[in-house]
């Protein structure tokens, strides 16, 4: 029960990071782009330094195959952060967070395509119920441009995230760290055309907030996230999830004053029931094992289904 207890504790504490995130982001003053780059360049050094000083490094497990798929999650995993972060700047961090959680359905819907796997009438019916919680959410009115593009943004990060899921979930045997460290690496030469050093050179404090999305919301918050998967059972894990779209919505509120209406707020709970039902309904029981793997994200997903909640 300690072990459980702990594990709430740092699970909770990584969804608050990943709930703060979007204020790093904006705050930043930097473009989408330059975000991701220096993101990705501060947390492959924090991840880095971690894994070397934990000896993750020996025995890593990665054979070409793997390799190779941990980098092509890497890579839908870059521009989803770049897709959400430019949805951040179109709409609000609240509305492009909400959206960004139909990302379970999109899961199911792929694996359909891509895997063939069979989609219950159950996960028909939760689909249903999220695809209505959507509409209300996204509350767009005819010539409303700035929410119909942040919504398009938020949708497109969320299925880039579904993708990487479906690739990086065929890896096993390779700690969840080294594969987030994979596609954190991939994201500074895939990102370098793109990136505006010149803005850059100007951003003054701004620096501070970049520097803290690669150690804080990278680094740390990847650590304490996969230290909670192996204490938790995946029921846990799923409804802590929830932590990170409450914290985000306050800390929008809070900081920028932005909120949804209630138009908007009567389908954030068809949402959440949706997405907690479709996850729960696919995840195994018992506790999860850290060392497989399932995707890298905005934090990368250790070993759960339900993690597919964090930026």
């Amino acid at each position: 029960m300690r072990n459980e207890t702990r594990g709430t504790v740092e699970l909770t504490l990584a969804m608050v990071l990943s709930g703060t995130l979007g204020i790093f982001v904006v705050e930043s003053g930097a473009s989408p782009f330059d975000v991701v780059f220096f993101r990705c360049l501060f947390g492959a050094v924090a991840l880095g330094a971690y894994s070397l000083a934990r000896g993750f490094f020996t025995g890593h497990g990665f054979t070409p195959r793997k390799l190779g798929l941990a980098v092509l999650g890497g890579v839908f995993i870059v521009f989803n952060w770049a897709l959400l972060f430019e949805a951040y700047e179109a709409t609000s961090i609240s509305f492009a967070t909400v959206v960004y959680h139909t990302q379970p359905f999109f899961l199911v819907l792929l694996g359909a395509v891509v895997l063939r796997e069979r989609i219950s009438a159950a996960k028909l019916g939760w689909l249903g119920v999220a695809f209505a919680g959507l509409v209300l959410v996204s509350g767009v009115r005819p010539g409303d441009t700035a929410s119909l593009q942040g919504l398009g943004l938020a949708l497109g990060a969320a299925v880039l995230y579904a993708l990487s899921t479906i690739v990086t979930k065929r890896i096993s045997g390779v700690r969840p760290h080294l594969v987030a460290l994979v596609q954190v690496t991939v994201g500074i030469p895939l990102l370098l055309p793109f990136a505006d050093f010149g803005a850059a050179g100007r951003l003054g404090a701004g620096w501070g907030w970049l520097a803290g999305l690669g150690i804080i919301h990278t680094g740390v918050m990847y650590v304490l996230m996969y230290a909670a998967y192996a204490k938790l059972p995946t029921a846990r894990i799923a409804v802590l999830a929830f932590t990170y779209p409450a914290v985000a919505m306050l800390a929008d509120w809070a900081v920028y004053g932005h909120h949804i209406g209630l138009v908007q707020a009567l389908g954030v709970p068809l949402i959440v029931l949706a997405s907690l039902r479709v996850t729960l309904a696919g995840a195994p029981r018992g506790r999860v094992v850290a060392s497989a793997p399932r995707t890298g994200a905005h934090a990368p997903e250790a070993a759960s289904p339900a993690a597919t909640r964090s930026a």
